[in-house]
């Protein structure tokens, strides 16, 4: 068993059926041994329940499960769950339980933190989410990630919960924070231009073989400023995908010979008030 996915529907919720249940039940097989990715779906009524009771129960059995190296909290569809909707809680407690870890994925921060922040051997950490806390931001930027090459953050907006600045989301790409860092995602934001303006030049860019900013509100003001950078020009890969650039910045960009996405372009003449990310819901 290299993977599984567990999930309470609303049937088996209302019919008394709980995740900590199908965690027993799953660490009691003999193949709980060999499992190595685990995903965590809707844990029954999860816009109404937390995820602590789950996350508990993965604390307590995590002797039953010595090869896990992928774990995912909060898989759901948006039929199951908004996204906005989903109860998180602390799951900080995971990172110390499961010190193998390579790759963990967040789905929803209502309620989320991240304490402590801090893995040895993580090398992939996304938080999909319609507005990321500033809380939790500070947690990762203050985290110790050493082995960390893929960072991705959904940032979301204000409405859904983020509460941060340009300044919060800076002291993620502080020189020496990320060593091993490679792909970064600053994505989904409200704030698109201006990351993007302040990344264009800094120094964080140069370790990157791919630099993501899709989804969010980028118009024109920010794209002219990772045009005209040296170091933007060095990457792999430039995420553009969903944005608001005009049809003249596009070409630009394809005339650039830089691998950029620049799909999905919205309607640029759209007033500034009327421009969202694309996971706002």
């Amino acid at each position: 068993m290299s993977e599984c996915k567990l999930f309470v529907d609303y049937e088996q919720h209302e019919a008394g059926v709980r995740m900590i249940t199908l965690i027993e039940e799953l660490a009691a097989k003999k193949e709980s041994a060999q499992l190595e990715s685990l995903i965590i779906g809707d844990w029954g009524g999860a816009y109404e329940t937390d995820s602590s009771a789950t996350v508990e129960a993965l604390v307590r059995l995590k002797d039953r499960f010595p090869k896990l190296r992928s774990l995912f909290i909060g898989d759901m569809s948006y039929e199951e769950c908004e996204v906005s909707w989903i109860n998180q809680s602390n799951l900080g407690p995971l990172l110390v339980a499961y010190p193998e870890l390579i790759s963990f994925t967040i789905k929803g921060s209502t309620g989320l933190s991240l304490e402590p922040a801090r893995h040895d051997k993580l090398q992939q950490l996304t938080i999909i989410c319609g507005g990321l806390g500033k809380d939790v931001i500070a947690s990762i930027s203050k985290g110790s990630f050493k082995s960390l090459q893929k960072l991705e953050l959904y940032l979301g907006v204000e409405e859904y919960g983020f509460d941060g600045s340009l300044e919060d989301v800076l002291k993620l790409i502080e020189p020496g924070k990320f060593p091993q860092l490679t792909y970064l995602g600053l994505k989904d934001s409200e704030i698109q231009d201006e990351i993007a303006i302040a990344i264009a030049n800094a120094p964080i860019v140069d370790q990157l073989h791919t630099l993501d900013l899709s989804l969010g509100t980028l118009t024109d003001k920010g794209a002219e400023a990772l045009l005209l950078s040296d170091k933007i020009m060095k990457l792999q890969f430039l995420d553009l995908n969903y944005h608001y650039m005009s049809d003249n910045m596009m070409d630009r960009w394809n005339q650039s010979g830089i691998n950029v996405d620049i799909s999905d372009q919205q309607d640029t003449d759209e007033h500034e008030d009327y421009r969202y990310p694309s996971l706002t819901e």
